[in-house]
């Protein structure tokens, strides 16, 4: 079955016809790559995927749930509790400081604020940031701000981290460093990412690679890789 599903999906604006009926299935643990060239498609599945946008033929399930099933509200809900999502540009709200934008996933799922701020804390120290946390993003370095938003990403405890080129605004030594750490979340949580990249090395540490090329998934790659 899959924690993750998708069938048949279809994406047009327009005349332009994006997505052509992917289907793809995701296990709980699993770190899953998506490349292709720019215009394949990438974003746009990974944005459905995330509920972000909507299909225009096909569905998604999640733990089961037929996502796009979900009023407006309902999804939103279940979006800010299931999913994580970590971008190329940060979006990091520049007047809170790093430990308050983590927790702010947190706070609006309406949780006690102090157990948010507790787990933020802990998500922090453990991606080495225990000395940042009452800094500003503006005071922050490149990967430092990454991991931050990885960081308010797990906040929530989803069920799927969602990752958008997360090493595409990073030079290669905070790129290198970004991998180490999607690897130990991986390991120490068993966390569940679905990665859209330009990056060979990045994808090849993934346990699979999905190719798509003009809309479609044409390559399906299993990796042994032992993390």
């Amino acid at each position: 079955m899959g924690m993750l599903r998708a069938e048949n999906l279809h994406k047009s604006y327009g005349s332009l016809h994006v997505l052509k009926g992917i289907s793809l299935v995701v296990n709980r643990g699993e770190m899953v790559s998506i490349l292709g060239s720019s215009g394949a498609g990438k974003s746009t599945l990974l944005h459905i995927l995330g509920t972000l946008d909507t299909p225009s033929a096909g569905q998604v399930w999640l733990n089961g749930q037929d996502v796009f099933a979900l009023p407006a509200s309902a999804l939103a809900a279940f979006r800010n509790k299931h999913i994580g999502f970590v971008f190329q540009f940060h979006y990091l709200l520049p007047e809170f400081t790093a430990l308050e934008n983590v927790c702010i996933p947190g706070w609006i799922a309406g949780e006690k604020k102090s157990v948010v701020e507790q787990r933020a804390r802990m998500l922090l120290e453990t991606m080495g940031l225990q000395g940042r946390l009452h800094h500003k993003p503006a005071k922050l370095s490149g990967g430092e701000q990454q991991r931050v938003a990885v960081a308010r990403a797990l906040i929530n405890q989803p069920d799927l981290v969602l990752a958008d080129e997360p090493t595409g605004n990073l030079d290669s030594t905070h790129a290198l460093e970004l991998l180490q750490l999607f690897q130990e979340l991986k390991k120490q949580f068993h966390q569940t990412f679905v990665i859209v990249t330009h990056n060979e090395a990045l994808a090849k540490l993934c346990d699979r690679q999905l190719l798509i090329k003009d809309g479609q998934l044409v390559r399906h790659q299993d990796q042994q890789i032992v993390i």
